[in-house]
């Protein structure tokens, strides 16, 4: 059988450096926002080529805080992709905003920056972008139009770690906000999050929302919340950001395996020079998709659907959203995620491909 994920395989090859982390950290009687934190916030904007960044408990409250510090009017909009994971655009409502959605590019299964300009009114106050399965947005056509209307740009990256457009790393063209569930390609052992940022005030500010509202022990000066990366996972994710280009470089062979040799009857991931992929997910597209992953079954291979609801289907949604998006439809239909993670081997991948070429449908 070739799973899909497994995380004890993942992260077997740290296990003595986290059993010696655990040991300091216990040890220390420090527990919140510690030295360990400190160290990764440090280690993870100098990766970002950021100034700043700040460890938060997940990366839905990084999307969270980092809306909320904007202080955007009441009733503002908030421009997101239709095709995303539900967060993004809980993050928005969580904040007592209108999420505006726009239809992904086909190929890219990013927001469309064409369709972008046609969703802005006067109340627009944000792009929210998503680098979705670790695949950079267009973001020549995005800032353009970011600083054309003079609005705020967040960035969605909890799929992207390390990817690139034109050589600069997401997170880095407005504000990050970065995931550290165990999945990821930088993952934690539980829940973790960062947002990052290269204005001190802006810091500073969600430095505060995190802690209570809080920069002084019992001042509270702002309606802030509890939403702390965990110093012990700190402390493992400055051990795992050691090997994260590694873990990226690992991935990117087995993807171009994938599209090298995969059969062109499916739908393959497209690969741009401007584009430097970290293949979080690697995801084909087909008609036959849910027959596809049960003959792949049978066949023991493991594979997921990232994701078999479009947003504006979701039960949770239909208050909020309105409209049809047959794009995001189209490809939440038909998209299949194969195996990739930093345990398979190439041997895995090319069982993989054989079978599914051997698929005669």
């Amino acid at each position: 059988m070739i799973e899909y994920e497994n995380l004890q395989k993942v992260n077997e090859i740290l296990f003595d450096k986290y059993k010696e982390n655990f040991d300091k950290f216990i040890r220390s009687g420090w527990y919140i926002l510690g030295n360990q934190v400190n160290k990764f916030e440090e280690e993870f904007a100098d990766f970002c080529s950021t100034k700043y960044c700040v460890g938060v408990a997940s990366g839905l409250d990084a999307l969270i805080l980092t809306i909320d510090a904007f202080d955007f009017p009441k009733n503002s909009e908030i421009i997101v992709p239709s095709n995303t994971y539900i967060a993004t655009i809980l993050a928005i409502l969580r904040n007592g905003f209108i999420p505006i959605l726009v239809e992904p590019n086909i190929d890219t299964y990013n927001i469309d920056p064409d369709k972008i300009e046609d969703k802005i009114t006067q109340n627009t106050k944000a792009i929210l972008i998503v680098h979705l399965y670790g695949k950079s947005c267009e973001m020549n056509k995005i800032s353009s139009i970011v600083h054309k209307y003079n609005l705020e740009l967040i960035e969605d990256c909890a799929q992207a770690h390390g990817a690139k457009f034109k050589g600069q790393k997401v997170g880095s063209f407005g504000i990050g906000c970065f995931s550290f569930y165990p999945t990821k390609n930088l993952g934690a052992l539980g829940d973790g999050g960062a947002i990052t940022c290269d204005d001190e005030n802006y810091k500073d500010k969600i430095k505060s929302l995190r802690n209570y509202g809080s920069s002084k022990k019992y001042y509270n000066d702002d309606l802030g919340y509890n939403s702390r990366l965990d110093e012990i996972q700190a402390g493992f994710l400055s051990i795992k950001l050691k090997i994260l280009d590694d873990i990226t470089n690992h991935k990117r062979e087995l993807a171009k395996l994938y599209l090298d040799k995969l059969d062109n009857r499916f739908v393959k991931p497209v690969v741009d020079k401007d584009y430097f992929d970290v293949y979080h997910i690697f995801n084909i597209r087909h008609k036959k998709r849910n027959e596809l992953k049960r003959y792949l079954l049978d066949n023991g291979i493991k594979t997921e659907i990232h994701y078999p609801l479009s947003p504006n289907k979701q039960k949770s949604m239909i208050d909020y959203i309105n409209g049809e998006y047959p794009i995001s439809e189209e490809i939440h239909n038909t998209t299949l995620s194969l195996p990739i993670s930093y345990f398979h081997t190439k041997d895995d991948v090319m069982k993989v491909i054989n079978i599914m070429n051997g698929w005669l449908k």
